[in-house]
């Protein structure tokens, strides 16, 4: 997974507007990916910890599991990486999976305790 090529050094920053389209487009492409066992996307159920953006358009995404022995952990992270490679705009993905803080349901969002009948 760890496409990322060397930033160079000529980069020009990303405008404001530039990069709140590209989030929107990240926070897309991230709600299409599903834990196979939970029918709520990964975004709502608060699995994406973090997700940065270099000048270059290297993505940089940490993210966690429900349960550090999830059936998919192997894949997740390359189901993430391939999502996120659709905007025409990434250079690069990089996807690492960790477990500190660990997952627990209060970083799920309205939406996704919602579908889960949770409130």
């Amino acid at each position: 997974m760890d496409d990322a090529p060397a930033t160079t050094a000529n980069a020009t920053p990303l405008s404001q507007a530039e990069l709140d389209k590209l989030t929107d487009q990240l926070i897309d492409k991230l709600k299409s990916v599903y834990d196979p066992e939970i029918p709520v996307d990964i975004y709502e159920l608060g699995l994406i910890y973090k997700v940065d953006v270099s000048d270059d358009k290297d993505v940089a995404i940490d993210m966690t599991l429900t349960a550090p022995g999830c059936p998919v952990a192997g894949e997740m992270p390359g189901w993430v990486h391939d999502a996120v490679m659709e905007i025409g705009d990434i250079r690069s993905c990089t996807v690492e999976l960790v477990f500190d803080p660990p997952w627990d349901p209060s970083r799920m969002s309205d939406e996704a305790k919602l579908q889960l009948n949770m409130f």
